[in-house]
């Protein structure tokens, strides 16, 4: 029995998305692969679920599940706005963003309170969820970036914060920290 071959002759593979050294992370990098294709992320996150749950990656299971569960949540809530397509990517960016937030607010709880276990479970969380975003901005690169942006709208006081902070987040959905680029944002407008 011959059968045919994963890829054709002479067609380019990156083998960096397909092969992981890391066995706890390999399902995830065959499914979220460079360049990041936002408009797939939900069906990424359906074929991650099936694929850890065919590996019995339990963890790895349960977070899908969580991030799942709060998209139909956050979709319900804005069809009731009105909505009927529900959250747009920039949002689920977004909320995937938030559920990293509240987990690393949670470490930093758990381990103050001794629950060092509870504490890696929440980290492991984090690397799960951190799959499905882009690269993120951080520390130089959002400075450069923020007032790259500050210098494109013009502004020059407070008052233009919120039309700075709303084209920072069209711009850069789901990529940066926005709790952190508002307090960048307020120094260089200030």
């Amino acid at each position: 029995m011959c059968s045919k071959p994963p890829f054709a002759k002479g067609e380019s593979v990156n083998l960096h998305s397909m092969v992981d050294r890391n066995p706890d992370n390999a399902i995830l990098r065959l499914l979220v692969r460079e360049p990041y294709v936002l408009a797939m992320i939900r069906d990424q996150l359906n074929e991650a679920l099936k694929s850890a749950m065919k590996a019995r990656k339990e963890r790895t299971t349960l977070t899908l599940r969580l991030i799942l569960a709060a998209l139909k949540d956050r979709d319900i809530a804005e069809r009731g706005k009105g909505n009927s397509e529900g959250l747009s990517d920039s949002d689920v960016l977004q909320l995937l963003n938030t559920m990293i937030r509240q987990r690393r607010e949670s470490i930093a709880q758990y381990e103050s309170g001794g629950r060092v276990d509870l504490a890696e479970r929440e980290g492991e969380e984090i690397v799960v969820i951190s799959h499905f975003l882009p690269p993120q901005i951080e520390g130089e690169d959002m400075v450069k970036a923020v007032q790259a942006l500050v210098g494109e709208q013009n502004a020059k006081t407070i008052k233009d914060m919120g039309r700075t902070m709303s084209a920072l987040k069209e711009k850069y959905a789901g990529r940066m920290d926005f709790a952190k680029a508002s307090g960048v944002v307020k120094e260089l407008l200030a």
